[in-house]
This record gives C-alpha cells, sequence and structure tokens, in this order.
C-alpha cells in the first residue's frame, strides 16, 4: 500500500480541530476552483473572439491564392487553365484583376479597390453569402460595393439615373502630359450598384466587384491578364500537396499564400493577444496559489503530533514529506478539475443560449476547445506541484524529532 497517498487523502477529507486551518483549507480550494475557471472562460471567450475576427476576413480570402511574384498582373495562358482543371483536390477556382481607382458620385469622392472577378467567385470564396442589401449580380455593368462607400458616396442600390463613376489612370510610360494619353488621362467606368456587402468597418470601404471583362477592359489589359487567382481545396484534399501541385503549372512567376499568410498581421496580433492573456491570468493563479504553501504549512503545524508519531513508526522525513505534497497536488488538481468543469457549464450555456449579448441580436462569440481545457488543467497542476513542493519541504528531521 502506498503509505503517503493513503494519509494524504485522509488528510484532504478530513476536518482539522482547528477551525482556522479548517477555514484557511476552504479558501484555497475556493481560489483554486475560482482561478481555474476564470482562466477557462477568459481563453474560451479569447478564442470566440478569435474566431468572430477572421470570419470577417474569410469571407474575401480563399483557402489559397495566387499572386504575382512581381509587378500588379501576370499571364494566365489556356495551358495553364486546363492543367488546374484536371487537378482533383481544387474543387473551384476564380480569376481577378484588382486596382485602386478613384470614385465619384454627386460631387462626392473616395478611393477604393475595384476588383474584377469571373463567375465562379462567389462559389470560391462565399462572399455573396455578406449581402446585406440586393442581390451578386456583376453583368452589363453592375457591381457590388461595400456599405460603407455607399454611405460615404451617397448612393443607393440599384440607382439606374445616378451610376457611379470609377476612374483609373491610363497605363503608359514617361511624363503625365495630355500628348501622352489623349483628351484625358485615365480612363472611365459607370457602375450601378446591384448589392452591398457589410462585414466589417474597414472591409465595408475597401472593395467594388464587378465583372473581370470591364474591368480589364477599364485598365486597358487583354484578357490573359490578371491579378490573382483564388483557390477553393475539397475537404479531402492535401493543402501542401496542392501548392506543390500549383507551384509546379504556374511557374516562378506567381506566389502561392495560404489564409494564414494572406492574413499574416491579423494572426500574429491575434495569437500575441492570446499569450499575453495566459500569461497574466498565470501571474494572478501564481498569486493565489501561494495559498496552497500556506495551507500546507498550516497543516503541517496542525498535524505535527501525527507527524511526529509516524516518524517513530518508522517512516522516513521523505515519505513524511510526501505526505503533505500529495496532499498539496490533490487539493489543486481536484480543484482545478472542478473549476474547469464550472467553466465549461458556463461556456456551454453561453453557446446554447446566449446569456451575455454585445448588441441586441448578437451573443458574446465563445468557443469551446480542447485544448484550453487542457492547458488550463496542465497549468493549474504544474502550479499545484511547485506550491505542494514548497510547502512539503518545510518538513525536516529537526521538525519530527521529539
Amino acid at each position: 500500500m502506498n503509505v503517503p497517498l493513503y494519509i494524504a487523502r485522509r488528510y484532504v477529507r478530513s476536518k482539522s480541530s482547528q477551525n482556522a486551518v479548517n477555514i484557511i483549507n476552504m479558501v484555497t480550494f475556493a481560489v483554486t476552483v475560482i482561478g481555474s475557471a476564470a482562466l477557462f472562460i477568459v481563453l474560451s471567450g479569447f478564442s470566440g473572439l478569435r474566431t468572430f475576427s477572421l470570419s470577417f476576413s474569410n469571407a474575401f480570402d480563399p483557402d489559397m491564392k495566387a499572386m504575382p511574384a512581381t509587378g500588379k498582373a501576370f499571364t494566365f495562358g489556356q495551358d495553364m487553365q486546363d492543367a488546374l482543371d484536371a487537378l482533383e483536390g481544387v474543387a473551384s477556382y476564380s480569376k481577378e484583376l484588382e486596382e485602386r481607382v478613384y470614385l465619384t458620385h454627386r460631387q462626392k469622392s473616395m478611393i477604393a479597390y475595384l476588383k474584377g472577378v469571373d463567375d465562379a467567385y462567389a462559389e470560391t470564396t462565399g462572399v455573396d453569402r455578406t449581402l446585406y442589401i440586393g442581390q451578386w449580380n456583376l453583368q452589363n455593368q453592375m457591381g457590388v460595393a461595400g456599405i460603407g462607400i455607399l454611405n460615404e458616396l451617397s448612393m443607393a442600390v440599384e440607382d439606374y439615373r445616378s451610376p457611379l463613376i470609377v476612374l483609373a489612370p491610363k497605363p503608359g510610360k514617361g511624363n503625365l502630359s495630355p500628348q501622352g494619353f489623349g483628351d484625358k488621362p485615365y480612363n472611365q467606368m459607370a457602375l450601378v450598384m446591384s448589392g452591398t456587402y457589410q462585414l466589417e468597418e474597414n472591409l465595408d470601404k475597401k472593395y467594388i466587384f464587378t465583372e473581370l471583362g470591364a474591368v480589364q477592359a477599364l485598365l486597358e489589359r487583354d484578357s490573359l491578364q490578371i491579378s490573382g487567382i483564388n483557390f477553393k481545396f475539397r475537404p479531402e484534399a492535401d493543402p501542401e500537396q496542392l501548392r506543390s501541385e500549383l507551384s509546379d503549372i504556374l511557374g516562378e512567376s506567381v506566389i502561392l499564400k495560404d489564409r494564414r499568410e494572406l492574413n499574416q498581421t491579423l494572426y500574429r496580433m491575434l495569437n500575441t493577444e492570446n499569450l499575453a492573456t495566459y500569461l497574466i491570468f498565470t501571474l494572478v493563479l501564481i498569486i493565489a496559489l501561494f495559498n496552497v504553501v500556506g495551507a500546507i504549512i498550516m497543516m503541517i503545524l496542525d498535524k505535527q503530533q501525527h507527524s511526529r508519531t509516524l516518524y517513530s513508526l518508522g517512516l522516513s522525513v521523505r515519505k513524511i514529506r510526501r505526505i503533505y505534497f500529495l496532499q498539496g497536488v490533490l487539493v489543486t488538481s481536484l480543484g482545478g478539475v472542478l473549476g474547469v468543469l464550472i467553466g465549461t457549464l458556463l461556456i456551454g450555456s453561453q453557446l446554447l443560449f446566449g446569456w451575455f449579448m454585445i448588441t441586441p441580436t448578437l451573443a458574446y462569440p465563445v468557443e469551446f476547445s480542447w485544448w484550453n481545457f487542457w492547458v488550463v488543467l496542465l497549468t493549474i497542476v504544474v502550479l499545484g506541484v511547485i506550491a505542494a513542493r514548497i510547502g512539503s519541504n518545510r518538513i525536516n528531521k529537526k521538525l519530527l524529532e521529539i
């Protein structure tokens, strides 16, 4: 029989004759429960905010995107298209041509990005699901803009009497002189908005979508010139293998970026904030678990006569020290498990019922993650082991001698 573990379990269940010791033990257990529950809830809440934040960019970003290694555009020939059509792991792909343009409407103006896309763009990215008003129709000089652009320019959907005027500089070399560009140094195009999307403030003021051919004509590029290809992979596909195959097809003039690489700054910021949040709450737990050290020391003093009796019966100093060490580990482990279970119930109730609301229609985003579950448990156990080791080291031969 494991004598130290048996006695430690008895000490955890039994009460002391001193009320002060019992109160300290209860406070220590309660602090461990509350601390572990708080850490799990905060990490789950941050995971929900992370997923919620990434959902904005995921509506525009495909599984992988091909971009020109140099310049603004590259040539996409028929041989490349045939090779992409033969790839089994690619569910769909879409060509695009993007350029920064000047927008004007009824004496109001702003700068935004005009993105010409083909018919497969909505299927590849799912951007049509972000529509707030209207429909996704890019044919016959129609377009879709962010709601921020419509508000900035005081535009309306399907306003055929007052279309949006898009201005783009003419391509050319040399100085900007009328002789080099003719009457005007820019090309222009009129667009009527068929719909508007709403996602996030910066994105709502950034893009206008229209037909790929219209943008190629505006920028005076031929039908083979594009600035990117968006790829949607099949669920069973291997992204790294497809990256290699796509690189072989498209050549060195094109670079490939997945969703994480397209948003490196956003991912880096979210990961840094997550780590900072974890470290701050871990520091709070470290301070709180000093109660474990105090509780073990109080238990040692309260059970000093028992310890001397065990020592006289032949139990070594190391094993007596192990009794109080295991007691501290058991208290913190049980408190951590109970705290995480309480946190899980609170997170589950928020997911099911949305008790805490950000707006009248939007519940605070949370996410249950097994990674957070085990990280919190491991953190509590490790800190509990350290605290128990510090407290149990108060046992020495001098203290046990009668």
